[in-house]
């Protein structure tokens, strides 16, 4: 009993001290409140052989997905009338910063339909704040 109730606590200590451990180790950003419809900017961070710059991405975001460290997002601009998405993780070290430029006004979590759509019937309106 007085075992069984030693290496309880004993797993409890270990399960803590990976926990404290890993968020120590990966430090969350702060980043603003966005969800699909919006209009932002990624700043991220690209590495070319022993060179590094940062690279904007300006697009709306078509989806979010995930959890706790796995969340991710996916936006989608129009370059030289061709679709481009690109799908980033939100607590990677490599995303600089996030900027917020419009808030969508949508009614879906998922925006699919963008994909078919181009001109005027593929813009998203703007939230009047």
């Amino acid at each position: 009993m007085l075992l069984k109730r030693t290496f309880a606590i004993l797993n409890f200590l270990t399960m803590d001290a990976v926990k404290f451990i890993h968020e120590q180790l990966t430090s969350k950003k702060e980043f603003p409140k966005f969800k699909a419809g919006d209009n932002i900017t990624v700043n991220y961070k690209i590495i070319e052989g022993n060179k590094e710059r940062i690279q904007s991405f300006k697009g709306d975001v078509i989806k979010r997905q995930g959890t706790g460290g796995t969340v991710t997002f996916t936006v989608r601009k129009v370059s030289d009338s061709i679709g481009v998405e690109r799908l980033f993780p939100l607590y990677s070290p490599n995303i600089e910063s996030i900027i917020l430029n419009k808030v969508g006004k949508v009614r879906r979590a998922k925006l699919y339909y963008l994909r078919e759509r181009s001109g005027k019937s593929a813009r998203i309106k703007e939230k009047r704040i």
